[in-house]
């Protein structure tokens, strides 16, 4: 870690999106200061500040700046929709800039402000083959050897898809454990569990990979719409109700375009104590 940070503590805002939240950490002009245990330390609900994802904001070359991801459990993630858009809001907000790029493991994401305290971001293009959501072997992406048949796909992470008559009635916290961790997906999934209630709406509830049970979850509100299109069960435009609200959905030719709200909760420090000891 740059002796800078441990001599001054290290600034972060609190966000959310729909209760999705998340620690962002602007490390701008600066090094990098994240691992995988400081990012577990921070993590911790209870001796930490606790979050679903730690999105730390880079120097980019080729965009307005460049997001890392960083699961609870210390493990990184290449997507993460609903921190993408919280840290765009941040951006367009500090420049006055009504439309950005954001480089994500993901690819370069177009992002902008929509008006009404919206923002929307570009997730990219699904990814539809075996091998690039990836699962272990070559089978049916649309009905999975799994029981159930659920959905297959990636949106830069994993995810598989189950339809359902009631969401509600769906033990999250067992089937989502179990599922995650299957021999199918060799770097887990995300498990997604769909209730249609119109062509243009679904109720969603969510095992986020690496966090368990979350409010709301950009990708996976993605993925659960592509899912569903693909099975001709919705409209590829779909307004996504998940615990902590809701969120539209766009699968367009040009990528799965998602809207929602954004808040920014507080500002805090770091102590340069409580960073002791972190490489």
């Amino acid at each position: 870690m740059d002796q800078y940070w441990r001599d001054n503590g290290l600034p972060f805002m609190k966000m959310h999106g729909l209760g999705n939240d998340f620690v962002v950490v602007d490390a701008r002009g600066r090094c990098d200061p994240m691992s995988a245990n400081l990012a577990i330390a921070i993590g911790d609900r209870h001796r930490g500040v606790g979050f679903d994802q730690l999105a730390v904001i880079l120097d980019s070359a080729d965009a307005n700046a460049r997001l890392d991801f960083w699961n609870a459990d210390g493990s990184l993630s290449a997507a993460c929709g609903n921190a993408t858009r919280c840290v765009a809001r941040h951006l367009m907000d500090e420049s006055g800039l009504t439309e950005l790029v954001l480089k994500t493991g993901r690819g370069l994401l177009t992002c902008s402000d929509v008006g009404m305290d919206l923002t929307r971001v570009n997730m990219g293009a699904p990814q539809l083959d075996w091998a690039d959501v990836p699962l272990a072997r070559d089978v049916d992406t649309l009905a999975l050897p799994i029981k159930g048949a659920p959905v297959a796909l990636g949106m830069g992470n994993p995810h598989c898809v189950f339809i359902v008559d009631d969401a509600e009635a769906v033990d999250l916290q067992k089937l989502g454990a179990l599922i995650e961790g299957h021999e199918l997906f060799p770097e887990r999934t995300n498990v997604e569990f769909v209730h249609i209630l119109s062509r243009n709406e679904i109720r969603l509830r969510i095992w986020e990979r690496g966090v368990g049970v979350t409010l709301a979850s950009g990708s996976c509100a993605c993925a659960a719409v592509v899912a569903t299109a693909r099975l001709e069960l919705t409209n590829k435009c779909c307004a996504v109700n998940v615990d902590g609200g809701e969120l539209e959905i766009d699968w367009r030719d040009d990528g799965v375009w998602m809207t929602g709200p954004t808040s920014h909760v507080f500002d805090g420090v770091f102590s340069p104590t409580f960073l002791d000891g972190f490489a």
